[in-house]
């Protein structure tokens, strides 16, 4: 099985799929996860609500970093 890594936390479910999707358009798998990182704010990461991991194949990093590089504005 391949290692995972974290790519990126985004700050709702919603723009999770949004990520996961230009990602798959682009040959990478990504998956998503309720991330512990809003652990202590209100009860955001009890709820399902509040920040996901962005999850890619270790070896698909650098390239997911790209694609998501070469989505942000100039």
């Amino acid at each position: 099985m391949a290692e995972l890594a974290l790519l990126q936390v985004v700050g709702s479910e919603p723009e999770a799929e949004v990520v996961i999707g230009l990602l798959r358009s682009e040959g990478i798998q990504a998956m998503a996860r309720t991330s512990n990182y809003a652990v202590g704010i209100s009860d955001a990461a009890s709820s399902g609500a509040g920040p996901r991991e962005i999850l890619v194949r270790e070896e698909d990093l650098t390239r997911a970093r790209e694609v998501l590089e070469d989505q942000q504005p100039v």
